[in-house]
This record gives structure tokens, C-alpha cells and sequence, in this order.
């Protein structure tokens, strides 16, 4: 089985862990431990969150500014168009920042959102 890791760089693992939760991720940890906590997205994907310094020590170079660049956009399936829309709701009321409407493009319907650090995500659903 092949499982996906996503690491991301955090300012504080308590809440981003919080926002996270909200929009459905879970986690056995219920603080974190060190500079980094894991969060399940499915059964084959994980987040790996770090604060920044941790992630700096790890990759070896200086964290991006997220308000000037993206390092990542990170796309998951939803089962729905109206799961789309309801996980970037979420999200937004979470604390994050809606990107706007939903977007068709043929089979495929896809809405986006930053999350509490200024990493851009999105949702798709893609019919059929």
C-alpha cells in the first residue's frame, strides 16, 4: 500500500491541529508532542505539521513567506460537488480564507482555501 505524507510548516501545532479538526482531519494525539503532530486525512494520507523552525532544521533551507509565495497547492477528492463546497465552508469558518466560488471545468468542479498559515488547498470532485 502507498501511503501520501504531507508536511507542512505551522507557527503554532495547537491550533493549527485545531483547524484541521474542523474540517474533519483527525489525530491520536491530542497535543502535540515536540515540533511536530500527525493528523489523518484518509486511510493512505497523512499531515505531518512542523513548526517552522523544526521544518527549517529538516529541509534544510528558510520556510517561504506564504503571503509572497506558494511552496504548494495541496488538492484532496471529495466525494461531492456539495462536499466540496461544505469542506471549504468549513474552512472558512475554521479561520481560513475562501478563494471564491466553486469552479466546473467539464467533469471536474474544484474550490480553494488558505488555511491559518497561508497554504493554499483545494477540493475537487470529479463526476462520473
Amino acid at each position: 500500500m502507498t501511503m501520501t505524507f504531507i508536511n507542512l510548516p505551522v507557527r503554532d501545532l495547537t491550533t493549527a491541529a485545531e483547524f484541521y479538526r474542523a474540517i474533519g482531519f483527525t489525530s491520536d494525539q491530542s497535543e502535540p508532542d515536540g515540533d511536530s503532530m500527525v493528523l489523518t486525512i484518509s486511510d493512505t494520507t497523512r499531515l505531518v505539521l512542523h513548526l517552522r523552525s523544526g521544518f527549517e532544521r529538516f529541509t534544510g533551507v528558510a520556510t517561504p513567506d506564504t503571503e509572497t509565495s506558494r511552496e504548494v497547492i495541496v488538492g484532496l477528492s471529495a466525494q461531492s460537488r456539495g462536499q466540496v463546497d461544505e469542506l471549504v465552508d468549513q474552512a472558512a469558518v475554521a479561520g481560513g480564507e475562501s478563494l471564491g466560488p466553486g469552479m466546473a471545468n467539464g467533469p471536474m468542479y474544484m474550490r480553494g482555501f488558505r488555511d491559518l498559515d497561508g497554504h493554499q488547498w483545494s477540493f475537487l470532485h470529479l463526476d462520473g
